[in-house]
C-alpha cells in the first residue's frame, strides 16, 4: 500500500470511527448505559457489532471515547474566541459553558456527574475538563493560566456551583412547558442569556475577593460606562 492509499485508508477509518461516536452520543443521550448493549448499539447504529469492537475494543471503550468527544467539544465552545479583550472572552466562556449544556444536556449531565456509577477514567476526563475551563477562565481575567493556589481554589469553588447551577437549569422546565408561558422565567427556568449574566456576576464577584487575597490578581476593569445593577443582569453577548 502506498502513501497516497494508507492516508485514504486512515481518513476513511476516522470518519468510521466519528459516525460510531455521533451515533453513540444519541444513543446514550437516551439511554442509560447498562440498558444499552453491543447488540443493541449494532442494529441502532446498523452495523456488525464487531465493527465497534474493531474501532474501540469494548463497549466500555466505546463510551469512554464518547464522553472524550463530549469534552473535547464542550471545552471547544467554552475556550473559542482566543483573540477576544480579556473580559469579553470571560462572557463568550461562560455561553459557549451553557450553550453546550443546554443543547446536550445528557452528555453533560455524564461530564459533570461522573459518568456510570463514577467510573474513574471518567472522573479523571471530568477532572481535566474541570482544570481547562478554569484555566481559560484564568487567562480571560489575568491574560494567564498559571495563578497562585488560593486564587486557583476560588476558582474552582465558582466552577462548582456553576455546575450545580447548570443541572438544576437544564433539568427545569424552560418557560411556558407547562402550558403557560413564563414571564421573566418565573413559571420555567430563566434563558440562556439571563442565566449567563447571572453567573458573569457571580464571577466578577468571586474575582473581587482573589483580589482582596492575592494583590497580585486584581480584577479586571469593568466594560467602559455605567455598570448598575441593570446593566450586570443584562444578556451576555455571544453566539445563539
Amino acid at each position: 500500500m502506498n502513501n497516497s492509499q494508507q492516508r485514504g485508508s486512515t481518513l476513511r477509518s476516522q470518519t468510521r470511527s466519528a459516525e460510531l461516536i455521533a451515533i453513540g452520543r444519541r444513543l446514550f443521550a437516551d439511554t442509560s448505559y447498562d440498558a444499552l448493549s453491543m447488540d443493541d448499539i449494532a442494529k441502532q447504529a446498523g452495523v456488525a457489532k464487531g465493527l465497534i469492537y474493531y474501532y474501540f475494543t469494548s463497549k466500555r471503550g466505546y463510551y469512554l471515547a464518547i464522553v472524550e468527544d463530549s469534552v473535547a467539544e464542550l471545552v471547544a465552545r467554552a475556550g473559542g474566541d482566543t483573540d477576544l479583550p480579556g473580559v469579553e472572552r470571560v462572557r463568550r466562556t461562560i455561553e459557549g459553558y451553557l450553550a453546550y449544556a443546554e443543547h446536550h444536556q445528557a452528555a453533560y449531565r455524564t461530564i459533570v456527574t461522573g459518568g456510570v456509577g463514577s467510573d474513574a477514567e471518567v472522573l479523571a476526563i471530568r477532572d481535566a475538563v474541570r482544570e481547562e475551563l478554569v484555566a481559560a477562565i484564568a487567562e480571560g481575567a489575568y491574560g494567564r493560566r498559571e495563578i497562585p493556589p488560593i486564587a486557583r481554589l476560588a476558582l474552582v469553588g465558582w466552577l462548582a456551583a456553576v455546575e450545580g447551577t447548570t443541572l438544576e437549569w437544564i433539568a427545569a422546565p424552560a418557560d411556558g412547558a407547562d402550558g403557560v408561558d413564563g414571564v421573566d422565567g418565573v413559571d420555567g427556568r430563566p434563558d440562556r442569556d439571563r442565566l449567563g449574566a447571572l453567573l458573569v456576576r457571580q464571577l466578577r464577584a468571586t474575582l473581587t475577593v482573589i483580589g482582596e487575597f492575592v494583590p497580585e490578581c486584581p480584577p479586571p476593569p469593568l466594560p467602559e460606562g455605567p455598570f448598575g445593577q441593570a446593566d450586570d443582569l443584562a444578556p451576555v453577548t455571544g453566539r445563539a
